[in-house]
């Protein structure tokens, strides 16, 4: 009987052994190795699969040596930004893969294949769940289906015009709070040199403390901070990502992720509590993101009965931390720079920002008449956008175009390469000329389309907080404008990194002059 028992076991343990090991050779090689040979067959080059790695070895070595030293000041970016992608494209042209581990990725930069994919949404969905991704960028982002058309609908009040008309002088107050903090540098001597991108970033994560938590300010500027540290964690451990259990390696660098997590948690959690229970007692909400996102949470409980649960909301709430500062530092920085190299168009903008506010305080409605200023940020937006690429995967075989697509393949959209595209924007694609948005976008995309112009996605999951983005924006630079001229300072580095945005590597040192 015993003699029995233990066949049995021993039977059990090499089955299970057996079907684990499957399942772990099927991941590794021979299902990478299936998706290789379709890709191939329908015309698509790339390196051949290494067994687990995958390009993520040569991806590491050509990031770190194109990050080593700055590039020459230039707006033709792609190849410093992207230096992988632009080697892989050069060997082997746009219809290319590329190995993340053991998942192709196809690069897709045609604008009506792209706006095929972002129109099509329940057919190219985000990738499946990554807890470290999804631990930093989650929330909207990470949502699909069902889900994600509650949490759209629900949020959407608070990005409405007359929510961010109401958010208007918090964003005053920080811009003006920065631009404080410039003029004692320059009072001595009318002139400085300053690196304006700590402030710029520090600007980002002030304006959405106070738009987004008022009366939560100083707690949510906590959630900045680790937000920021775990946007720098996760790029030292995405050599690890893709190794079995990569995660649960215990490095210095995994186990102060875990305990940020637990901190921005705790953050979140207090603040949305606080926040909540006066708003369940029909008491009226602040005018901020997460009052007025409370406030249509419950009414949405109130008429249908199921409503966003209480961690869905702290998602959303570090979702409006990364979303809302990282895009629009990068935005007001990279006009920064571009109006130093371009004082033609600082001098016009400078000139129309005098002929709408005078040297009084900025007003909401004369926004909508700085048509140089939203020529200038749409061109800044396509030649440094925010977000370098857009990433979707086919959950099963899909038709893309004149192509199938397998089952398990991430498509990636490279947006900078698509926006410096020559075929797209003409042989001056590399150049800053705000003049092609004079006509609007429809017009300067030459009938391409929004698949050519993605600074905030598109299709149904387009960005939630592009208008947010750009009223602070406007509201930056106009303020900068009336009170500073600036120029590069020869100390400035020109390195666009692309992390999770589109920030500059080595700061950017500017040379301030009072006006």
């Amino acid at each position: 009987m015993v003699e029995t028992v233990g066949k049995v076991v021993i039977a059990i343990i090499v089955a299970v052994v057996v079907r684990w090991g499957w399942k772990i050779l099927n991941w590794a090689w021979l299902n990478p190795k299936k998706l290789e040979k379709s890709l191939r067959e329908q015309g698509y080059k790339g390196n051949s699969y290494k067994l687990l790695k995958g390009d993520l070895i040569e991806l590491a070595t050509i990031v770190k040596e194109g990050r080593s030293t700055h590039m020459p000041i230039s707006h033709d970016i792609t190849s410093h930004v992207l230096p992988f992608e632009n080697h892989i494209f050069n060997k082997y042209g746009k219809r290319t893969y590329t190995w993340f581990g053991p998942k192709p990725r196809v690069y897709v930069a045609d604008p009506d294949l792209i706006k095929e994919i972002l129109s099509r949404p329940d057919e190219f969905r985000r990738p499946h769940r990554e807890p470290l991704r999804d631990s930093v960028i989650g929330g909207l982002v990470v949502s699909e289906g069902r889900k994600w058309a509650k949490h759209r609908h629900i949020i959407n009040p608070a990005f409405h015009l007359d929510s961010i008309k109401n958010m208007f002088s918090a964003i005053c107050l920080s811009c003006s709070e920065m631009i404080g903090k410039w003029e004692p540098l320059t009072a001595e001597s009318g002139v400085a040199e300053v690196d304006v991108w700590p402030y710029i970033d520090n600007l980002a994560g002030d304006v959405i403390s106070r738009a987004a938590f008022s009366s939560c300010y100083e707690e949510a500027h906590n959630i900045f901070c680790i937000q920021k540290e775990q946007m720098e964690l996760a790029l030292q451990l995405m050599p690890i990502l893709y190794l079995p259990g990569g995660r649960f390696i215990p490095t210095k660098a995994n186990k102060k992720f875990k305990e940020n997590r637990i901190k921005l948690q705790a953050f979140a959690k207090g603040i949305v509590e606080k926040r909540k229970a006066p708003v369940e007692m029909g008491q009226a909400s602040n005018d901020d993101l997460l009052g007025i996102l409370l406030e249509s949470n419950a009414k949405e409980v109130q008429e249908c009965g199921v409503g966003m649960s209480m961690e869905d909301v702290i998602e959303e709430c570090k979702l409006f931390y990364i979303a809302g500062s990282e895009t629009t530092s990068t935005l007001i920085l990279w006009t920064m720079v571009c109006l130093s190299l371009h004082q033609e168009w600082q001098t016009k903008a400078r000139e129309e920002v005098s002929t709408v506010f005078g040297t009084q305080e900025l007003h909401f409605e004369g926004l909508k008449h700085l048509k140089i200023v939203t020529m200038i940020l749409n061109e800044v937006l396509r030649l440094y956008p925010p977000a370098t690429m857009v990433l979707r995967a086919t959950h099963e075989k899909t038709k893309l175009g004149d192509m199938m697509i397998p089952s398990g393949v991430n498509i990636i959209i490279p947006i900078i390469y698509v926006h410096h595209d020559p075929e797209i924007w003409g042989e001056d694609a590399t150049e800053f000329k705000p003049e092609r948005f004079s006509e609007g976008i429809a017009s300067a995309t030459q009938g391409k389309g929004w698949g050519a112009f993605l600074p905030f996605g598109g299709g149904p999951r387009i960005c939630i907080g592009q208008n947010f983005a750009m009223v602070e924006a406007k509201v930056a630079i106009a303020k900068i404008l009336q009170r500073f001229s600036f120029e590069l300072s020869p100390s400035y580095k020109h390195s666009p990194f692309a992390v999770f945005s589109l920030p500059p590597q080595f700061g950017a040192h500017l040379i301030l002059h009072d006006i």
